[in-house]
């Protein structure tokens, strides 16, 4: 019988050892076997958390979007002004944050989008990330421009958000994210009219 509190540090020991094995040896070669010995658990505790690797990839991922949901909140709390612009920024440089651009967290994401053309349960977590992030950017060129304007707005920011992040990730050199968020900060200064920073 488990100890009663154990599952969320199992949970999170796990995860870390996922994280830590597509790292290492990339999602293909990240066995049950090897992300156990990692995490140092038997391979029947994966199975009772998380049934299957598609399990455990789906909750490695789930946890990565609220470190992102978290980046993005906490940037935006600290705002003096209550500005579509300064809320787009924050949401720009939470995208880009250390919990998103680290080595394993970016082999990870890349993984999961992969997988996620294959497995229906990626596939609808992917498309509630996607949704999410033009749901949010959208919301706040909405407060700035006419409807149609603010929803082509915001799939530009997306699209050129979710490029900088897959050219940064694929480079193989460490990701200058200062540079991809200038760039997006650019594109959003042309869409609400330019402004000095």
């Amino acid at each position: 019988m488990p100890k009663i509190g154990m599952q969320p540090i199992r949970r999170s020991q796990l995860i870390n050892a996922t994280l830590q094995a597509v790292d290492q040896v990339g999602l293909g070669d990240a066995s049950i076997a090897y992300i156990a010995r990692l995490a140092g658990v038997s391979n029947g505790i994966i199975s009772h958390y998380f049934k299957d690797k598609n399990g455990l990839l789906e909750a490695t991922m789930r946890h990565l979007m609220r470190s992102l949901n978290v980046a993005v909140r906490e940037r935006r709390a600290t705002l003096l002004e209550d500005s579509p612009r300064l809320h787009l920024r924050a949401m720009i440089e939470g995208n880009f944050d250390s919990s998103q651009v680290n080595s394993a967290a970016m082999k990870t994401w890349l993984a999961f989008w992969a997988s996620s053309m294959h497995q229906p349960s990626l596939r609808r977590l992917q498309r509630v990330n996607d949704q999410r992030l033009y749901s949010n950017l959208c919301s706040q060129f909405l407060r700035a421009m006419p409807t149609a304007e603010a929803r082509q707005a915001a799939r530009g920011l997306a699209a050129l958000i979710d490029g900088l992040w897959l050219r940064g990730a694929l480079t193989g050199e460490t990701f200058d994210t200062q540079q991809a968020a200038n760039i997006a900060c650019d594109y959003l200064d042309l869409q609400l009219g330019t402004s000095a920073r």
